[in-house]
């Protein structure tokens, strides 16, 4: 069965870097486009960063532009998501997603585009 297991995500400061991983398996990872949403509470789940199947192109939301870095390796069933200079409204959990369509041309950024999840990594960053 489909399984995506997010890690990576602690306690750091603001100016500080985390890079979060999303182990994938169960699926023909190298067709589906993968993305990085985050949810803090009482907020909505949003996207933050997206990339093509083929990885040869991303999308980010514009509060994370120029910080987060996603990438993917397909021979290793991995997605990452580097974050610079975080902020503390970085804060929430945050889960990677498997696009829910093979060989998409585009990134997806709803969530109702993914349909599949992983449980989340908690990042905290403090002032």
């Amino acid at each position: 069965q489909v399984q995506m297991v997010d890690s990576g995500g602690g306690l750091v400061q603001a100016g500080d870097s985390l890079r979060l991983s999303c182990a994938a398996s169960g699926f023909t990872f190298g067709r589906y486009a993968m993305g990085w949403f985050r949810q803090a509470p009482g907020k909505e789940r949003e996207f933050v960063a997206g990339i093509h199947w083929s990885g040869t192109s991303t999308n980010y939301a514009d509060s994370v532009k120029g910080r987060f870095t996603i990438s993917r390796d397909n021979a290793k069933n991995t997605v990452y998501l580097l974050m610079n200079n975080l902020k503390p409204e970085d804060s929430a959990v945050y889960y990677c997603a498997a696009d829910l369509m093979t060989l998409r041309p585009t990134i997806p950024t709803m969530r109702s585009s993914f349909a599949s999840w992983g449980q989340g990594t908690q990042v905290t960053v403090s002032s």
